[in-house]
């Protein structure tokens, strides 16, 4: 399984589990979390990204489309799609996740 699959399965388990706090722990102590298109951060750091979470909890998984090692396109259970990039550490943590939603202005694939 790739890293960004490993994220989505573990994304999805935090979903159905509530336990952000285990979540979180995939991204580095600096890590940003940035959303476009929707009224949300950006978050920098675990704990904001922990507290981010834990304060506005996703009820939809994600089931991925498309993957390779820094992106993924997805659907919501509900229908949406959106794309996400990472970038990671060295030892595999998230350094930086930015999620792009279809129906906003841009997209990842206008990079």
């Amino acid at each position: 399984m790739d890293r960004v699959a490993a994220h989505v399965e573990a994304f999805n388990l935090a979903v159905t589990t509530g336990d952000w706090a285990s979540f979180a722990t995939r991204f580095a102590d600096d890590a940003t979390m940035t959303f476009v298109g929707v009224p949300a951060g950006p978050y920098e750091g675990r704990l904001a990204i922990t507290q981010a979470y834990r304060d506005n909890p996703p009820t939809e998984i994600m089931t991925l489309l498309t993957t390779n090692s820094d992106e993924a396109r997805f659907r919501w259970s509900s229908g949406g799609t959106g794309a996400m990039h990472l970038s990671w550490t060295p030892d595999g943590r998230v350094a930086a996740l930015t999620v792009t939603f279809d129906d906003s202005p841009q997209s990842l694939d206008d990079r």
